[in-house]
């Protein structure tokens, strides 16, 4: 789980400093970071388990792949940032297994871990440059001190069963020796010499070798951030069937429902032998329930077995009888589908991020998705199990219809300020919360969001339209009457001024 986050020199984040809860919805309008902040989560993500190089050219510019590792820094004009920092703070999983299939054990859960890159030519790949690390470490946080870097309202039960261990020492460490960067990859619970690596000539973080018998703690914070994916939900994966022998999790695209789903009726199944109004499994009528929200008149949720092509196809059944195809559903009820087998499926743990939740979604029906997202969440009112992972959700959005209905202590608003950076003036994203909410005492320095700012966005159709005059042109240009121009509607509608 993501607890904190500093950005800084990454894209437009310039001494970003962010904290999250279970469930964070993060608003704003286009080109204000709200893309930036989930690239550099996902950045992360790829240095924990891949080389710096293909870390930084998967991330996103312009909505596609990067093809130049000075993107990802900061710009002014043609000058881009000279390094960036990158600090996380995280609750990682107490047990898990390394590459080789080792079990590991954490010795603490609360960890914070720290990476400075710099931007390098290279000869050898002129149109890309390389990545060079400046500093890394890796520490943990002091079990007594969780309450203070957890702000967020939580039981205290709920804390215990998360936030274990004991006071160590450092995992990762780094030194200067005669004017050369050193990182130390210590090992836990012997008295032995720590690895040490020059920083100048590694392709990938320490954190992304480490192993679960030498570095176990530090392999858990690996696989924790690991876990940290960005759904982006494609209908044609979504539409597609699945082979019997599919990998039975959901893709980061949406594939790989239907042999999910059936992974999951089948476990289901085997450990209730009650059984749902289907004759299977009471768990595809709580998913056939859950989508009645969205969508009316639906009777069952299955997966078609075709043995012949050896294929599974996920089907609904309305009430009329009548079976359709995955292929034959909407967008948004494929992607509102594919989030709640996420929500059955106790095997997804991790950080899940998610933009723009309202595609594809009626206005009236974008409560039961933030409901739905809401759920997936871990619930900080109980202790963490098999019924209660530990999961997170980022979403963002640019909908009012959104940010008016998401928890007011989970909104975060990103907005461009002017800032000052290698003595230029530079516009950078900032992200504020509103008032009289747990983030406000964990930072009582920053000033909340502005009121006028949020009503604003919440109420678009109440901004002066400058540029067009109702019956007048605007440069030549004359405009067509707009339903928000129309008398008979305007005292239906959201921020317009009515006459008396």
């Amino acid at each position: 789980m993501l607890t904190r986050l500093k950005v800084s020199g990454f894209k437009n984040l310039v001494d970003a400093d962010l904290r999250f809860g279970p469930f964070t919805c993060v608003a704003g309008a286009n080109g204000t970071g709200k893309s930036n902040l989930f690239d550099a989560i996902q950045f992360l993500s790829k240095l924990a388990g891949d080389t710096l190089l293909n870390a930084a050219l998967a991330v996103r510019s312009e909505g596609r792949r990067t093809a130049d590792v000075r993107n990802i820094f900061h710009r002014i004009g043609d000058n881009y940032a000279g390094q960036m920092t990158l600090e996380a703070e995280m609750i990682v999983p107490s047990t898990g297994i390394d590459d080789l299939g080792q079990r590991a054990e954490a010795s603490i859960t609360l960890l914070c871990y720290r990476l400075v890159l710099a931007y390098r030519a290279d000869s050898n790949l002129p149109s890309l440059g390389s990545l060079e690390i400046l500093h890394e470490e890796l520490t943990h946080i002091n079990v007594t001190d969780a309450a203070r870097h957890l702000r967020f309202p939580h039981k205290l039960a709920w804390r215990r069963s998360v936030v274990k261990g004991r006071r160590v020492g450092e995992f990762i460490s780094t030194v200067e020796k005669e004017g050369r960067c050193i990182i130390k990859l210590h090992q836990e619970g012997t008295a032995g010499r720590p690895r040490e690596y020059l920083a100048a000539t590694l392709p990938r973080t320490v954190l992304s070798a480490v192993n679960a018998i030498e570095s176990p703690t530090a392999l858990l914070a690996r696989r924790e951030m690991q876990s940290w994916r960005l759904l982006q939900l494609e209908p044609s994966a979504l539409r597609e069937p699945d082979e019997y022998t599919a990998l039975p999790r959901l893709g980061a695209d949406g594939s790989h429902m239907p042999a999910t789903l059936d992974y999951l009726r089948r476990a289901a199944h085997n450990g209730d032998q009650s059984g749902g109004s289907n004759g299977e499994s009471p768990m595809l009528d709580e998913l056939a329930a859950r989508l009645s929200e969205l969508v009316e008149h639906v009777k069952t949720i299955h997966v078609d077995r075709d043995d012949r092509r050896q294929l599974l196809t996920l089907e609904m059944t309305d009430r009329s009888g009548t079976s359709l195809p995955a292929r034959s559903l909407s967008d948004g009820t494929l992607r509102f589908l594919a989030l709640a087998v996420l929500a059955l499926d106790p095997r997804e743990e991790g950080l899940i991020c998610l933009e723009e939740p309202e595609n594809g979604i009626h206005p009236e029906r974008i409560p039961a998705m933030l409901q739905l997202l809401q759920e997936i969440a871990v619930d900080i009112e109980n202790e963490v199990g098999a019924d209660n992972p530990l999961r997170q959700v980022i979403v963002n959005t640019h909908s009012p219809s959104v940010v008016s209905q998401a928890p007011d202590d989970a909104l975060l608003v990103s907005e461009l300020q002017e800032v000052m950076t290698a003595g230029q003036r530079a516009q950078a994203a900032r992200f504020r919360w509103l008032p009289d909410t747990w983030r406000c005492d964990a930072d009582p320095d920053t000033p909340p969001v502005a009121r006028g700012i949020l009503l604003a966005y919440l109420n678009p159709a109440s901004r002066p339209d400058h540029q067009f005059e109702q019956g007048a042109p605007a440069n030549g240009i004359s405009r067509p009457r707009r339903l928000v121009d129309r008398p008979d509607f305007q005292p239906f509608l959201p921020g317009m001024k009515h006459p008396r």
